[in-house]
């Protein structure tokens, strides 16, 4: 099996958890480290002094790998970025932002740098500015997205023809024959968000977690294509973002309507209505709520279960 992403972050699977708004903190990044995968701390919605915090606490729970998400729009960057720095953080994903803006500072100081994109393009410019590897997120995924709603399917073998360095596969992948797929389309490895948001140790709202489980097919929509596009688990909230663009609104209305703490409102604070819920497609996938390390195993005994079924041998 393909070992530059286990071999680049020192993991025994090539397994990542995404590190989500509201839902990533120590104890589930710790917790998938620790059963063989890479964790990461989500710090889009930490100021930086609870950064830090999350940090140490997840170095007091584990020696294992580990990394931060960093979204480059958020306001309190060079704060963030220096506490990694102080922190000696092993990895940073970043996103949302042109990757060569920090790259070559966290690169100086021994960090590698993984960038997410959504296009071909993006992960040319991401190889560089000297990123290590690029996460390739098709539109399935949850959360902030791409604009070019470009499935993961004809994602992943256009950034891997596009680029030398390492690809790593997100969106619509909850499962281990998911993350083979995504692996025969030439991926090193994949990332894995949703999944992740329904075990014990997400910081999510048990609210967002049950209502995850209850989803069906087509129960989230890719909103806020003229701010910046987000699949969201549909409610009253999202109903109001779709009226409003389904009769024009420009991105200063939509961005009134999103408002501030909409997110936490929902996704940490329990708001079914009124709360934004960031989840992707395979939410429809989604049965019950686990320990995150039965998840990550049950995704490797699957992935391993579906190498080795005969019918590989057709692919």
């Amino acid at each position: 099996m393909n070992q530059r992403i286990t071999q680049l972050l020192g993991i025994e699977y090539p397994i990542i958890q995404a590190g989500m708004v509201w839902v990533s903190g120590w104890k589930l990044a710790s917790a998938v480290s620790n059963a063989g995968g890479l964790g990461i701390i989500g710090a889009g919605s930490m100021y930086p002094n609870v950064l830090r915090e999350h940090i140490q606490q997840y170095k007091a729970a584990t020696s294992k790998p580990f990394g931060v998400n960093l979204p480059l729009l958020y306001p309190d960057i060079e704060q963030h970025i220096a506490i990694m720095i102080e922190e000696k953080v092993p990895v940073v994903f970043t996103s949302a932002g042109n990757p060569g803006t920090w790259t070559s500072k966290l690169k100086a100081h021994g960090i590698k740098v993984i960038h997410v994109v959504s296009s071909s393009k993006f992960a040319q410019k991401a190889e560089q500015a000297g990123c290590d590897a690029v996460v390739a997120e098709g539109f399935e995924a949850g959360g902030h997205n791409g604009r070019e709603e470009t499935t993961t399917m004809v994602l992943i073998p256009l950034v891997k023809a596009a680029v030398k360095i390492p690809v790593i596969a997100a969106g619509g992948i909850a499962t281990g024959r998911q993350m083979l797929a995504a692996m025969v389309l030439g991926a090193d490895g994949v990332q894995i968000g949703s999944r992740f948001v329904c075990t014990h140790e997400a910081s999510a709202h048990p609210d967002f977690k049950h209502a995850i489980i209850q989803a069906k097919e087509g129960d989230t929509l890719l909103q806020m294509k003229k701010t910046v596009p987000v699949r969201l688990l549909k409610n009253a909230f999202a109903e109001q973002v779709r009226e409003a663009e389904l009769r024009g609104a420009d991105a200063a209305e939509l961005n009134q309507l999103l408002g501030r703490g909409r997110a936490k409102k929902g996704m940490f604070e329990g708001d079914m209505e009124q709360g934004e819920l960031e989840i992707g497609q395979v939410s429809a996938m989604m049965q019950s709520i686990q320990p995150a390390a039965a998840v990550v195993q049950e995704i490797w005994n699957d992935f391993q279960s579906a190498l080795n079924d005969p019918l590989h041998s057709l692919v």
